[in-house]
């Protein structure tokens, strides 16, 4: 049996016990942590706290060890990671320039919807979860890709027709992810078959509820931007008083 990188999964009684201490996840927000130091602006703190905060939570608590169990908790985790704290370290990196060319924000999209399909295919997602190399590559370049979409959605001079575009695309093809997963006739992910059932979820029941999260709960962070940045587009330019 292979060993997944989060460890083997937990059995319910001992879940809030399985906490692990990952050095990737911990370098990677120490590190985050220290370019914002250098490059980034004080006011961004709260934003740069929060989605590392937020970071080290998804890789170090119980819901690692979850996500070995349930297929519904890796897509949570994924939920979390890219539509949580990528925007919040987007807000956090917002004035900072990355050096490098800047992608078309249709581009963004289109990379971000590829990257979430691809390490969703059964056969990859197989792959994935087992050994560190492929494990982070998966969780690096989905964190990534909604990085810099989150970063092109919330950039000033991004036209507002255009961040809403990117946004509703997004919803668009997560939701069909989303019901494809939820009306698949047979489980897909056979290394969550025989772990689901202490959880009181049939391997098909655990892959059904994956894709109503992600169909509605990780639709949310991508609606809550597009309805504000509608607000803040039709409200009208303040003036200044004679």
């Amino acid at each position: 049996m292979p060993e997944f990188y989060c460890g083997a999964a937990p059995e319910p009684q001992n879940l809030a016990l399985a906490w692990n201490v990952d050095p990737v996840a911990i370098a990677l927000c120490v590190a985050l942590v220290a370019i914002h130091a250098r490059v980034g602006r004080r006011r961004d703190r709260p934003a740069l706290l929060a989605g590392t905060g937020l970071l080290l939570l998804l890789f170090v608590s119980p819901l690692c060890a979850l996500t070995v169990a349930l297929f519904s908790a890796r897509v949570a985790h994924h939920t979390l990671l890219i539509g949580v704290a990528a925007p919040l370290l987007a807000l956090a990196f917002r004035e900072v320039r990355i050096p490098g060319p800047a992608l078309p924000l249709s581009v963004l999209v289109a990379v971000n919807a590829a990257i979430l399909w691809f390490w969703h295919v059964p056969q990859v997602y197989e792959v994935a979860i087992v050994g560190a190399l492929p494990y982070w590559a998966m969780q690096a370049s989905l964190l990534a890709a909604a990085f810099f979409l989150w970063r092109g959605v919330l950039a000033r001079e991004t036209h507002p027709g255009l961040a809403l575009f990117a946004l509703l695309a997004t919803m668009v093809q997560m939701g069909m992810l989303g019901a494809l997963l939820t009306f698949a006739r047979r489980p897909l992910y056979t290394p969550h078959f025989a772990s689901s059932e202490p959880y009181g979820l049939s391997p098909l029941a655990d892959q059904q509820l994956a894709g109503l999260i992600m169909w509605v709960p990780a639709s949310l962070p991508y609606l809550a931007a597009a309805v504000l940045l509608l607000a803040a587009w039709g409200a009208p330019a303040s003036r200044p008083v004679p």
